[in-house]
């Protein structure tokens, strides 16, 4: 890649001091929150409209040079890792809150704006948008629409895909378009489902069309302290089984406990081996009902406390330790891998014994934190880079937990995304002409192969090969239903 050719090119195009070359500045995009990967980039360029993104991905596909789109840099998977011949465009200055229609209960924002940022603006006027990753109040929404993010309350109002209506997308050739709109389902092929979730790898989104949520009348959360992770996970296993659906069910392991003590001061129950943090909302009669269920259902499953919030105050201390929890680990550890399996709920309490029994047998530690409603695991594993042998016991560690995942009918990530991390695990669950379908997708709408490469699939292909393990034609294209890349 010729960067000062490439700066010539984008300079005037952008904002003064948009085009970054120094190295040392460089240097500080060389990762997202996954820190184990890292890569220098090339270039960044920090745009601040939709038609500064268009020109900037134009020029790298005139000149067949691969970009990467990045946010606020929050993401797990090293789904923002640069390109190290490639250009990193910088959304983050992109921040506009572009329309509120409360008619509609309608939202559009400019990729950049925090995830927080837009509930704080619309709760007011009663509406709030529901999807809240655990970094929500430094993640922005173009990287939630990414990856697909979920978060505490996914179990009742679920991830982002169910929340967005429409996007205005530059392809990889640089073209702006829209997909979907206000309405609730556009006509023809979903688009915007194949978008949303893609890591970047089907384009970049510029706005963002998104649902609004209408305020709870109430609110109940409750804190319950338990032995161990078993009894708590028999109290969720209790309460999705009666039918109760929470709009959050929390659960946090004695090791993750300690972690969020010592960064927050949280005040959890002491000498709990497992507490779980239960949030009902809706119809106040409802709530009510369904809140002395749930108290029963934990008191009955082993639970030597229970506490309910009184305030506003006592619940956010309630969701601190929880929301604060991934980076509460570097107060006992100096590394950690952050991983995002999916399981039945129904094995979780065989899923946590054989973490604990791999945490053990490899003399590596593991705190869990997860959506114990619907299975998605965040195990972290914790170690010392400092110390010879002990990241790589770690990764054989983590590797084991995602295999498990599979082996229990679940799946290698439920919210985090595939990114850098996960795409050697792809083989592990799907096929090779699995892959080679989702691979005839991706070159529908990159066939340069540009856009975010080296993310998602484990061996990366240009779109001219032959798909399908070199021995021919893919399935679909000898039956003459899609088009030969």
């Amino acid at each position: 890649m010729d960067v000062e050719a490439l700066t010539a090119v984008l300079t005037p195009v952008l904002p003064e001091g948009a085009v970054i070359t120094d190295h040392q500045r460089l240097r500080t995009y060389e990762c997202d929150g996954l820190a184990q990967y890292r890569v220098v980039p090339a270039l960044v360029v920090v745009p601040e409209t939709a038609e500064q993104v268009a020109a900037v991905v134009a020029a790298c596909a005139e000149r067949g040079i691969p970009f990467v789109a990045r946010g606020s840099g929050t993401g797990l998977s090293g789904g923002a890792l640069p390109h190290a011949d490639g250009v990193l465009i910088v959304l983050s200055r992109m921040r506009a809150i572009l329309e509120i229609d409360r008619a509609n209960q309608r939202a559009v924002v400019e990729p950049g704006v925090i995830n927080l940022q837009l509930s704080n603006t619309t709760r007011p006027d009663g509406y709030y948008y529901a999807p809240d990753p655990s970094s929500q109040q430094v993640c922005s929404i173009g990287g939630n629409v990414a990856e697909n993010s979920g978060g505490a309350h996914c179990l009742k109002y679920g991830f982002t895909t169910g929340h967005v209506t429409g996007l205005e997308l530059v392809t990889p050739a640089g073209e702006l378009l829209r997909i979907g709109g206000k309405a609730p389902d556009a006509p023809g092929y979903d688009l915007l489902g194949a978008v949303v979730g893609s890591e970047g790898t089907l384009g970049i989104a510029t706005s963002v069309t998104v649902r609004l949520t209408r305020t709870p009348e109430s609110v109940e959360t409750l804190l319950a302290a338990f032995p161990d992770t078993d009894t708590a996970g028999q109290a969720v296993s209790s309460i999705i089984g009666a039918g109760v659906i929470p709009a959050a069910i929390e659960m946090m392991d004695a090791l993750a406990i300690e972690a969020a003590e010592a960064a927050v001061h949280c005040g959890y129950p002491a000498g709990a081996g497992a507490v779980l943090i239960v949030e009902l909302d809706g119809a106040a009669a409802e709530v009510r009902h369904q809140f002395d269920q749930i108290s029963e259902y934990c008191t009955a499953a082993g639970a030597f406390e229970i506490r309910i919030a009184q305030d506003d105050a006592e619940r956010a201390l309630f969701w601190k330790g929880r929301k604060s929890a991934f980076a509460a680990v570097g107060r006992i550890s100096p590394d950690y891998i952050v991983q995002d399996g999916v399981i039945p709920r129904t094995a979780l309490p065989e899923a946590l014994r054989r973490i604990t029994a791999l945490s053990v047998e490899r003399g590596v530690r593991v705190a869990n934190v997860f959506h114990a409603g619907d299975g998605n695991l965040h195990p972290l594993v914790l170690f010392d880079d400092a110390v010879p042998g002990e990241a790589e016991r770690a990764e054989e560690v983590s590797g084991a937990i995602i295999d498990l995942c599979i082996e229990l009918g679940g799946s290698i990530t439920g919210e985090h995304g595939v990114g850098s991390d996960k795409a050697k695990y792809m083989p592990r669950m799907f096929t090779a002409d699995d892959l080679d379908t989702m691979q005839l997708v991706r070159c529908a709408f990159d066939p340069s192969g540009i856009a975010n490469p080296g993310k998602i699939f484990p061996t990366p292909r240009m779109c001219g090969e032959v798909p399908g393990r070199h021995q021919g034609a893919h399935p679909l294209v000898e039956a003459g239903l899609a088009e030969q890349f």
